[in-house]
């Protein structure tokens, strides 16, 4: 079984979360509290049990996922030792190693962004997750939490460009658009850490740099130092409450055949095929308003903004983008109907002018 791998991405932090998986087990590395849903659903589709959420420092810019994937799946935290945080599973230290399935991570301690940053470098070291210790082409400030330039610069050269040349670097940030890097590059292009810099101009650089906090600076560090706790130990609502929901990595909340049939009249039923299809061989769903996929952007005025809303079309591809339409008209309580007519009718639930 090949190692599952996958890079997803934050747009309002420009962080970066990765998920790793091997014998139906799983990391999640820096996860981002408001992505919980996209991460879970991931998880789900490519049946995997998350083990660990790993983070690679306290971050100052969002709040970390990590408690809230532990209430919901029972995964262990794991964080550098120094990081100072209360909550946490395992406290991490040069050389340990965290397992999942067949595979595992080996931890190497990168300070200087802060005094908990941590390396993670997968076990035949063909890639490895440096957090904001190093970026690409760039690195990690080191004005404020313990920051401090000629720490970072030591951990840079010893643990991370010590790897092979063609180890691929994957940061917990990036600006720019950019995903992914090497030792290689960075080793000779980096224009902070890369080529013939000396620790003395790297200090002196990182020391002028005059950057103003993170935005979310006072929301986040006193949430990531509970490892994402919220501060009433409450954690949001897993889902819609109108509905029994699932949430895909599409992006898109779906209802079940049988439960829409279950709550019937208490949502509106939208219909997004065209004309003949809804009065064609499969028929239509008893209630239905028909509004066809072309025509919703200017006809979502009549909707009941004040009732959930549940769109169908013939195998839940159309209705999935209508879902999207309806979310930028203002509407906000949307599911998608799991496998269109097709799916309603595999389970033998009435419908109103189907050809026989």
């Amino acid at each position: 079984m090949m190692l599952i791998f996958r890079q997803l991405f934050d747009v309002e932090s420009s962080t970066y979360t990765y998920l790793l998986g091997d014998s139906g087990k799983a990391i999640l590395i820096d996860p981002v509290f408001e992505q919980i849903e996209r991460d879970l659903a991931l998880l789900g589709e490519l049946g995997l049990t998350l083990e660990t959420v790993l983070d690679t420092h306290c971050h100052a810019d969002h709040v970390t996922g990590a408690w809230l994937l532990q209430q919901r799946t029972g995964a262990q935290i794991g964080i550098s030792a120094h990081a100072g945080v209360e909550g946490a599973d395992l406290p991490l230290k040069q050389g340990d190693t965290v397992p999942f399935g067949r595979r595992y991570l080996s931890v190497r301690e990168t300070p200087g962004h802060t005094d908990g940053c941590a390396t993670y470098v997968l076990d035949d070291e063909s890639k490895a997750f440096t957090g904001d210790a190093l970026l690409i082409r760039s690195c990690g400030r080191t004005d404020f939490q313990q920051g401090d330039p000629r720490r970072l610069f030591s951990s840079v050269h010893q643990q991370v460009f010590s790897l092979p040349e063609d180890t691929e670097l994957y940061p917990g940030h990036d600006y720019s658009g950019r995903m992914v890097t090497s030792v290689g590059e960075e080793r000779r292009h980096n224009p902070r850490l890369g080529g013939e810099i000396s620790e003395n101009d790297f200090a002196g650089y990182m020391t002028n740099l005059g950057l103003a906090h993170p935005k979310k600076i006072d929301i986040a560090l006193p949430a990531n130092l509970r490892c994402g706790r919220p501060a009433n130990d409450i954690a949001p609502a897993s889902a819609p409450e109108w509905a029994p929901l699932k949430f895909t990595f599409g992006g898109v909340w779906e209802i079940d055949p049988s439960a829409l049939e279950e709550i019937g009249t208490r949502v509106q039923i939208l219909d997004v095929r065209e004309a003949e299809e809804f009065n064609g061989p499969l028929g239509h769903i008893e209630g239905a308003r028909l509004i066809p996929l072309g025509e919703l952007a200017e006809r979502t005025g009549e909707l009941d903004q004040a009732r959930p809303v549940v769109t169908v079309c013939r195998s839940g591809g159309r209705s999935a983008q209508a879902t999207v339409i309806l979310r930028r008209a203002g509407l906000t309580e949307l599911a998608n109907l799991a496998g269109g007519m097709l799916r309603w009718r595999g389970h033998g639930f009435p419908v109103v002018g189907a050809s026989t």
